[in-house]
């Protein structure tokens, strides 16, 4: 790719940074946005969204629309997990962070390309692997805050039991919805990936060719996320729950350009 426009938004100019752990976003010319993890054993972050510090109602995106950007990695393999689309932030790991609103926790929603390294194993969608660079969407019922800590708390400590992970973890797939597709595309290399979210079904594109239709919308509103990070996280079939970060050897980093989402 020879030459590149500077990282555009539509209708939402105010992509905010949110870095941790030493991580940079720094445009390298007038082509690009690099966000960059350094070598770390503790948790680094390097992350552009546009709901920093916005109430989740207030977050800007419902379908219809059409996202489209452009992006490559500085390995096919980085360590940890990076991606970019659409989610409700529904953990609030940057809670209070560089002015950050103070949400509660929610149940998941995301359409979104995805990739997260070994030891993650997330085993959200029958016959998909719980790693590696996924087109995918979650969808999960507006639960209301007051019983979404009480529920999580219990279900981590029944799938503690003996016996019972499976069983948690069959329940869980129930109420959260997921749809992924493993992608062919190198994260090392300069692709062109698109989001198309309509009420009903989300398609993903890559080099303008479909990849993925999932007839599991989310929930919107939600809000536009691109980062790259070393943490991982495991939710098995067999019900195992875990998180925790990946040291880094070297420097990581992940570059966007054209960045453009329309409303349709």
């Amino acid at each position: 790719m020879s030459e590149r426009r500077s990282v555009t938004r539509k209708r939402n100019p105010d992509l905010r940074p949110l870095l941790l752990g030493g991580g940079q976003a720094v445009p390298i010319s007038d082509s690009a946005m690099r966000l960059t993890i350094p070598c770390a054993r503790t948790y680094a972050d390097a992350q552009l969204d546009d709901y920093h510090s916005l109430p989740r109602p207030r977050f800007p995106w419902s379908p219809p629309l059409r996202l489209s950007l452009e992006a490559r990695a500085s390995s096919s393999a980085p360590k940890g997990t990076l991606g970019f689309g659409f989610w409700n932030d529904p953990f609030t790991f940057s809670l209070g962070q560089g002015g950050a609103a103070r949400r509660l926790p929610a149940a998941p929603n995301a359409a979104w390309f995805f990739y997260a390294s070994p030891p993650s194993q997330m085993e959200l969608a029958p016959g998909v692997a719980g790693n590696g660079w996924k087109a995918a969407t979650l969808r999960a019922p507006r639960l209301p805050t007051i019983l979404l800590a009480p529920a999580a708390a219990a279900a981590l400590a029944l799938a503690a039991l003996p016996g019972l992970g499976p069983a948690v973890m069959a329940a869980g797939r129930r109420v959260i919805r997921a749809s992924e597709r493993l992608l062919e595309s190198k994260l090392d290399d300069w692709h062109k990936y698109e989001i198309i979210w309509e009420k009903d079904r989300v398609g993903f594109n890559v080099d303008g060719t479909k990849v993925h239709e999932s007839r599991v919308p989310p929930s919107g509103p939600l809000g536009f996320v691109v980062w790259i990070d070393n943490q991982f996280a495991v939710a098995s079939r067999a019900g195992k729950f875990r998180f925790g970060v990946v040291p880094t050897e070297s420097e990581q980093w992940l570059e966007v350009a054209n960045l453009a989402i329309v409303p349709k």
